[in-house]
C-alpha cells in the first residue's frame, strides 16, 4: 500500500532568540498538542531534509514546530560553547518562550534525539513525551565497536582534502538500508549546503563539543538516563549502522517509562523507510491517554 502525504499549509519563519537567529516551520492547529521535531546531524541536513514528508501527517492532529538546530539550515551556525546538545536544548527553550509554548512533545532523530534527552533533563517540566529515533548520546553499543561505520564516514566528509560528493553519497548510504533512497538528487541538494564555508566550521564547531575535554562528558546522557521521567518511545532500526540497535538495551533498561519499537529492514531513517508504518506508531504514542 503506497503512503498518501496528506496536503496541508505550512509557514517558514525566522526568530531571533537567545542571540542567535533560528529558522523553523509551522504546521497543524494553533490549539492542537505542541509537536517539536529536531532533525539529526549529517552533513547539509535540515528540519525539512528530515521530516519533510511526515510533517503533513503530524500537522493533521498537532502544532508542530519543526527547527533547523543551530548549526543546520537555515538557522545561525554560530561557534558552539559547551556542549551541542545543550546549546542546541537552549535554544531551543528560547524558541518556545517566544512563541508562548509551555509544554511539548518531542520527537527527534539521531542529533535530533540527543537535544531532546537533554532538552527533557535539563527544562522536565517543558518536556512531555519522548519519540526518540537511535538518539545520539543516550545509547551506549554493547557489541558494535566504536566509532561505527556511519560515524567514520561522517568524519571522512570534511577531512583533508576537503569535501566531495562522493565522499557525502558514502556516509549517505549508511543510513538506510535501501541504497536506491540515497538519489543523485539528494545527495547534490544535501552537498550544496554540507561544501559551504559557515556548515563547515558550523560542524567542525559541533564536533568539538563532543571530544573537548571540557565539554564531551555532557554527551554522555546514557549515565544520566535514569532521571528522565517522562513516557519514552525508542525508535530503531534493524540494520541502522550508525547508532547499531544493541545501544538501545542500557536505555532500555534504564528509563523507568521507556518502550522499543525495532523495524527489520531499516537502517537510521526510520521515519523515511518505515514511513507509514512510523508515522502510526509514534502518533498512537503521543496520543495515547
Amino acid at each position: 500500500m503506497t503512503a498518501q502525504v496528506l496536503s496541508f499549509e505550512s509557514t517558514s519563519e525566522y526568530a531571533e532568540v537567545g542571540g542567535l537567529r533560528l529558522h523553523y516551520h509551522q504546521a497543524g492547529p494553533a490549539d492542537g498538542p505542541p509537536l517539536v521535531l529536531l532533525h539529526g546531524g549529517g552533513p547539509g541536513a535540515s528540519s525539512w531534509s528530515n521530516f519533510g514528508r511526515n510533517l503533513p501527517v503530524f500537522a493533521q492532529r498537532h502544532r508542530v514546530i519543526m527547527l533547523d538546530q543551530p548549526g543546520f539550515g537555515h538557522s545561525a551556525k554560530p561557534e558552539i560553547t559547551g556542549h551541542y546538545f545543550t546549546f542546541s536544548a537552549d535554544a531551543l527553550l528560547a524558541l518556545l518562550d517566544h512563541l508562548g509554548i509551555g509544554r511539548t512533545d518531542l520527537l527527534g532523530n539521531s542529533l535530533g534525539g540527543g537535544t531532546a534527552v537533554r532538552f527533557a533533563l535539563r527544562h522536565p517540566a517543558r518536556a512531555g513525551r519522548l519519540v526518540l529515533m537511535a538518539p545520539g548520546g543516550l545509547g551506549l553499543n554493547v557489541f558494535a565497536p566504536d566509532p561505527t561505520e556511519g560515524v567514520k564516514k561522517l568524519a571522512k566528509f570534511g577531512a583533508p582534502p576537503g569535501p566531495s560528493r562522493e565522499k557525502l553519497a558514502d556516509f549517505l548510504r549508511t543510513l538506510v538500508f535501501d541504497p536506491a533512497l540515497v538519489t543523485d538528487e539528494l545527495v547534490e541538494e544535501r552537498f550544496a549546503v554540507a561544501s559551504a564555508p559557515e556548515s563547515l566550521r558550523a560542524m567542525a564547531s559541533m564536533g568539538k563539543s563532543f571530544s573537548s575535554p571540557d565539554s564531551f562528558e555532557d554527551g554522555m546522557l546514557w549515565r544520566e538516563a535514569h532521571r528522565l521521567r517522562q513516557r519514552v518511545l525508542l525508535v530503531w532500526g534493524r540494520e541502522d549502522r550508525v547508532n547499531p540497535l544493541d545501544g538501545a538495551l542500557l536505555p532500555l533498561k534504564l528509563i523507568p517509562r521507556a518502550q522499543l519499537h525495532v523495524f527489520g529492514r531499516c537502517g537510521h531513517w526510520a521515519q523515511l523507510e518505515k514511513f507509514a508504518e512510523f508515522n502510526r506508531l509514534a502518533l498512537d504514542f503521543l496520543g495515547e491517554d
